[in-house]
């Protein structure tokens, strides 16, 4: 009689340890990232604007979490290096685009050393890392990490892969594709995504939509902008076409969940959507309390190309129905090198070959209000970005930052100079602290100091005499 209550305990041993294992086991959702090109902090509804439109992000912001502290690089391609390998610029050797002697040679007190423009083909690429998994794998939009056929994303772990920036009309791809005439490449990207979509839909897949909106040239759909020219401009946002460009990447959005809705695959869709670096603007004007620029990011201080905020802090929103609580927020800092990590997690991969910058983003995601452990976050740019301003020569100079807490270290090589910001209560770095806080300056110095000689970051280094008295141009 005794056997029963045996054999009852041990299958519900089994179904605990069953449950158990299954609650290790990766979900392996299908994961869209979308990347808006120069999109700042404060160009949609959910974060601010009340002159652009952006319904479908806001309902994805409503739907999700949204990262209120999520950092990427100054400029483009450094970011997209930092995403597709998980590793910081000195790692991959992308400190920026193109070549760092920008502006005048004259104007210059160091000499760069040389940035490279190709994601090595020794990185495995978040897409490569995903393939191997099992994962269906797409790229549409703008790559900017190698134009020659051995860097094309269709060999870097992407199987179908088209690229396309520079133009927003008579745009062309690679490879090439037949494109109708006076189309937008924006609704050409989403139109390659939604199909991909539909392809893959019975199997995991992962979908880069990569978007060139919002970047210069400045164009956009004619009936779109004459909606924005009849609005009244408001906190620095008053440009209609580039209204009519954020608008178009906000029905990209829209488009994508109607499709995923469509084919009930919402629930197992990890969505993200993010942009590459800051906005266009909020560059100081000297002598005014005025900026200038296509976009305004205050409250954050400066715009793309500059390692203030808000030239490296950008929209982030994140949904998965079910896993992700609705209408959340995080504060918690994270960064572009904490996608493939998170990726791998997801997909159940446990390690790859080459060192990762990053920290899985996954508790976050499930509970937005947690924490990761304490890290800091870093930037490096050894190197010049011209200013947009006439009576001002530079955005940047060479320069390296640290994030650890609510602390914020900007170290200017050739200025020899720091300055401390505490995030927390100063978010538009108004107040520098480095004279009050001189033990912070120090402790966060040699933390960077040390970072740098880890990662084997290259350095500006000053010119001599002769450099100075016979500059090149």
């Amino acid at each position: 009689m005794r056997r029963i209550p045996l054999l009852m305990a041990a299958i519900t041993l089994l179904v605990c340890s069953a449950n158990s294992s299954m609650a290790k086991q990766p979900i392996r959702p299908n994961i869209i990232f979308i990347m808006a090109d120069d999109l700042g902090w404060t160009d949609l509804g959910c974060m601010g604007s009340k002159y652009y439109e952006t319904p479908r992000i806001d309902a994805l912001s409503r739907q999700g979490v949204t990262f209120r502290s999520y950092y990427t690089c100054q400029n483009c391609a450094p970011t997209r290096a930092a995403l597709m390998s998980g590793q910081y610029a000195p790692r991959t050797g992308i400190y920026t685009v193109g070549s760092f002697k920008r502006g005048k040679d004259k104007n210059r007190g160091m000499v760069p050393p040389k940035n490279m423009t190709s994601l090595p083909l020794d990185k495995m690429t978040i897409a490569e890392m995903l393939q191997q998994s099992g994962y269906a794998t797409g790229m549409f939009g703008k790559w900017h990490l190698g134009n020659g056929p051995e860097h094309h994303p269709g060999v870097r772990g992407f199987e179908q892969a088209l690229v396309s920036n520079g133009r927003h009309f008579k745009f062309v791809t690679r490879p090439p594709s037949e494109v109708q005439e006076g189309e937008y490449l924006a609704d050409f990207l989403t139109d390659r995504a939604l199909e991909f979509i539909r392809q893959h839909k019975d199997q995991a897949f992962f979908l880069y939509l990569s978007h060139f909106a919002v970047h210069t040239p400045i164009q956009a759909k004619q009936e779109i902008v004459a909606r924005f020219k009849q609005k009244s401009p408001l906190d620095g946002h008053n440009n209609p076409v580039y209204a009519a460009m954020i608008k178009s990447v906000d029905e990209s959005v829209g488009r994508v969940m109607q499709v995923l809705d469509e084919l009930e695959l919402a629930d197992n869709t990890l969505l993200i959507f993010a942009s590459d670096n800051g906005g266009l603007g909020g560059y100081s004007v000297p002598g005014s309390d005025q900026t200038k620029g296509i976009t305004d990011n205050a409250p954050l201080r400066g715009g793309k190309g500059t390692l203030y905020e808000g030239g490296v802090r950008v929209p982030f929103f994140a949904r998965w129905p079910g896993q992700i609580p609705a209408a959340s927020t995080a504060e918690e800092p994270i960064v572009h090198v904490d996608m493939f990590p998170t990726f791998m997690e997801l997909a159940g991969v446990r390690r790859v070959k080459q060192p990762l910058d990053g920290t899985s983003i996954v508790p976050l995601l499930v509970d937005p209000g947690s924490s990761l452990k304490p890290r800091a976050i870093y930037w490096h740019f050894p190197g010049y970005l011209e200013s947009y301003i006439p009576d001002r020569t530079w955005r940047t100079t060479p320069v390296s930052v640290i994030r650890q807490g609510d602390y914020k270290l900007l170290e200017f090589t050739e200025l020899k100079r720091r300055e401390l910001y505490n995030l927390r209560s100063d978010i538009s770095e108004r107040h520098d602290l480095a004279a009050e806080h001189p033990e912070v300056v120090s402790q966060l110095a040699q933390q960077l100091e040390n970072w740098r000689d880890r990662s084997g970051a290259l350095l500006a280094r000053p010119k001599t005499a002769e450099e100075l008295a016979n500059p090149k141009n």
